[in-house]
């Protein structure tokens, strides 16, 4: 194994679904498991203890946000990422492949690594699958991801197959330099070709990564495509191996994945809904906009312990005037509120999985989910 052997065991199945425990330098996780994101080494509005509170284990940052601002060296100086960002946690960072899609007009990319234009004073950077490796070990995470090419839906058949060849090359090349001490995930990539996905999750599975990442999803595809070539990787990844589905928070689809295998998730889904003013509630998404919670005195949730609802101080209205106010107020309580909904929706699986009950709870999620907001 590249980081601690045995990083990851499983301690309860239920079907193909499984609740386990990742130990990290800095604590253990258990699984399945929601990870907030941080990607400037903060959770958008919310203080770490408060985003501890909500039920988050683990956190992610952005390894080539942070290499652009403040800068791998100052985070260093401050004693590391989780010092810089106070969060005592574990962390896991991701490379900068997925800017490989949403920066590709101010990306240049070869087989060697890929040279950015910075979003914000114009340098350059050049990312390589060494330096990738490199800068993430130097920031302190837990969990290291390796360089990878995604593609966007939509793109032809030869550019698929030839990113996701370029990804395998970099697998080994990220694995080959980590300098161990930490846990190292690869990432599956295969475009939405079923063939290309398989053959790609069976070169990543042999790597010895620490765990496997499916990449390249939620990328503007139907969700039941990308559920479909989901279980096409998950079919072929080791038992032993944490599996990671990145970029995926919405409440049917994690627990249909979880039923499926999945062990991490993450999703910038609960603070960007925050900061539009909506919502995830039992009964789906609630939005403040909306001319009908005007004059709603009920809180965003009944029962919810997070401290937009708990006791019934905040109302619907009140939050509804906050973002009508463009009182910053607004985005906290309804940041902290999401991620209390998901840490709550994991937590509930993990119970059930123990249980061995995860069905019955998935069916009643989805029943709740069918009921008006």
């Amino acid at each position: 194994m590249s980081g601690a052997a045995g990083a990851f065991t499983i301690e309860a199945r239920d079907g193909e679904a499984r609740a386990g425990l990742l130990r990290t330098a800095h604590g253990g996780v258990s699984t399945p498991a929601f990870m907030p994101v941080g990607t400037h080494a903060s959770v958008r509005a919310c203080h770490p203890d408060e985003v501890r509170a909500a039920g988050a284990q683990i956190v992610l940052a952005n390894a080539y946000h942070l290499a652009l601002r403040p800068g791998v060296a100052l985070v260093e100086a401050a004693g590391g990422l989780h010092a810089f960002m106070g969060w005592p946690g574990p962390i896991l960072t991701d490379s900068g492949g997925y800017q490989l899609v949403s920066l590709d007009g101010v990306v240049a990319l070869d087989d060697d690594g890929a040279t950015f234009v910075s979003p914000y004073d114009g340098s350059r950077l050049r990312v390589t699958p060494e330096t990738a490796v490199g800068l993430q070990a130097q920031l302190g995470a837990d969990v290291l991801m390796a360089l990878d090419q995604p593609v966007p839906f939509g793109t032809d058949a030869a550019r698929a197959a030839e990113a996701t060849a370029r990804t395998h090359r970099w697998a080994e090349r990220c694995r080959a330099a980590h300098p161990g001490g930490r846990l190292l995930f690869g990432i599956v990539q295969g475009g939405f070709d079923a063939v290309l996905r398989r053959e790609s999750a069976r070169v990543v599975a042999g790597l010895d990564f620490d765990g496997v990442a499916i990449g390249g999803l939620v990328l503007g595809e139907p969700p039941t495509l990308m559920e479909a070539m989901a279980r096409i990787c998950l079919a072929e990844l080791p038992e032993r191996l944490p599996r990671y589905l990145m970029g995926l928070g919405s409440d049917a689809e994690v627990l249909s994945l979880i039923s499926a295998g999945v062990d991490l998730f993450d999703c910038v889904l609960p603070t960007r809904l925050a900061r539009n003013g909506v919502a995830l509630t039992a009964s789906g998404r609630l939005s403040l906009r909306h001319t009908a919670r005007r004059e709603d005195l009920r809180p965003l949730e009944a029962g919810c312990p997070c401290p937009a609802c708990a006791g019934g101080r905040f109302s619907r209205a009140y939050l509804r005037h906050l973002f009508a106010s463009g009182e910053i107020l607004a985005h906290r309580l309804l940041s902290l509120h999401n991620l209390s909904h998901l840490g709550g929706l994991l937590a509930g699986a993990r119970a059930a999985i123990s249980d061995g009950a995860l069905a019955e709870y998935r069916a009643a999620v989805l029943a709740r989910l069918a009921r008006p907001v």
